[in-house]
């Protein structure tokens, strides 16, 4: 039985100045992911600068990861919310590209990491109640996130913005693993039916994360590890999901925070999907928890 050809090494992200597509100059290199560069770039058109996400060099070739990013970029075009990042353009060909506003201010991931201290009660219901806003939104258009989670969302003057639709779906079956593995939820980790409460889930490990500065569940060792160990898996190649063998410790035992954004968070991170409120109510106490003249 022959081995799978190893893939090639990727050839290095563009430097400044070529431009990925007509109109657009390359300023810098952001980021590397598993399949996609990330720009900051400038637009002639608009006179501004703006994010343009491609896909790498070595990944090109791959119809679904092609398919993957358009469908991200129309969608965002699409939609109009102040709690998601927009997408001015989507470009098939010759290679597929979205382009995208920039935003100020930085990820929670990144905010958690820098302060070294955890948000505050109030900031923490500005997030939620704001991540609630954006989700409702996606679901009442037939999509669930699927990765809601530190890393995509940011955050500037207490008001949040969500990204990332690449994982994004339509509710019903789905495979065992959609998503980042420290993040999913239970159903999310084991497959079958997936619903807004996967949404929910997420939600509240990002909120459980930003008012601990960690998260319930450890993959592979530390908190959110994705180290080779934990890529690795199981002996017999089947990833270990903790957050199938038990609940999340409840928040409070981290973290005294007021006993109702505890008590919702917690409720988020109930095991059983049936189980978690729905957008709606909490976003309502999320509402609540906040001074009277909060906009």
């Amino acid at each position: 039985m022959s081995r799978p050809r190893p893939r090639a090494a990727p050839s290095p992200p563009l430097p400044p100045g070529p431009a990925p597509a007509p109109g657009y100059d390359v300023l810098a290199h952001l980021t590397r992911t598993g399949w996609l560069d990330v720009y900051d770039a400038w637009s002639h058109e608009r006179e501004c600068r703006c994010v343009v996400k491609v896909l790498r060099p070595d990944r090109r070739h791959e119809r679904r990861l092609r398919e993957r990013l358009l469908r991200e970029g129309r969608w965002l075009q699409s939609f109009t919310h102040p709690h998601l990042v927009r997408a001015y353009e989507t470009v098939e060909a010759p290679e597929p590209l979205v382009v995208l506003e920039t935003l100020a201010g930085e990820t929670v991931a990144h905010l958690i990491d820098r302060l070294r201290h955890r948000l505050s009660a109030t900031d923490l219901a500005f997030l939620g109640l704001h991540l609630c806003s954006a989700l409702h939104y996606l679901h009442g258009r037939g999509l669930l996130h699927l990765d809601v989670k530190p890393s995509n969302v940011v955050v500037d003057c207490r008001r949040a913005k969500l990204l990332d639709l690449s994982v994004a779906r339509p509710p019903g079956p789905a495979n065992a693993g959609i998503g980042t593995p420290c993040y999913l939820a239970p159903e999310q980790a084991r497959g079958g039916t997936l619903s807004a409460a996967a949404d929910v889930w997420g939600l509240g490990v990002t909120l459980y994360e930003a008012a601990t500065g960690g998260i319930p569940f450890s993959i592979g060792g530390a908190y959110g590890s994705t180290d080779s160990a934990s890529r690795r898996g199981t002996p017999g190649g089947v990833r270990r999901y903790p957050q199938l063998e038990g609940r999340a410790p409840r928040v409070g035992t981290r973290r005294r925070l007021p006993d109702a954004l505890a008590a919702v968070i917690d409720a988020c991170l109930e095991p059983d999907p049936a189980a978690r409120p729905a957008i709606g109510r909490i976003a309502e106490i999320f509402d609540s928890l906040l001074p009277a003249r909060r906009r």
